[in-house]
């Protein structure tokens, strides 16, 4: 497997993240900082907040995935499903570089976080 293909998406992911968060983050105290507030004002700009801060909070969930699959093509460990320890499919990888389950095991979490109420991101 080409690990330095994986490693240039994965750092190119990475940089784009960490721009997003910075954005979010920005707007968020933008938004907290209007000069002329009323209460639709500051409904607007709460809503706007907690959008924000969704986002933030994916983009973060995010990057910590991709710096693990960093770690893990550092330690050889890069594309090896952490459950089973089968290959990752690659056109798994290509549209997931951080992807840490092949299909067959992603597929029971997602329906075992179906079943219980939960989410995997």
């Amino acid at each position: 497997m080409n690990t330095e293909h994986f490693k240039q998406r994965l750092l190119e992911k990475e940089r784009e993240l960490l721009a997003d968060i910075a954005r979010v983050e920005d707007e968020a105290r933008a938004a907290g900082e209007a000069e002329v507030r009323d209460a639709i004002d500051d409904a607007t700009t709460a809503q706007g907040i907690s959008e924000a801060l969704q986002e933030g909070t994916l983009a973060s969930a995010t990057l910590v995935k991709v710096q693990d699959a960093l770690r893990r093509i550092e330690a050889g460990t890069y594309g090896k499903c952490l459950d089973c320890g089968r290959e990752i499919e690659p056109a798994r990888l290509e549209a997931i570089p951080w992807a840490e389950y092949c299909l067959e095991d992603q597929e029971k979490r997602d329906q075992a976080a179906q079943v219980g109420g939960g989410s995997t991101l």
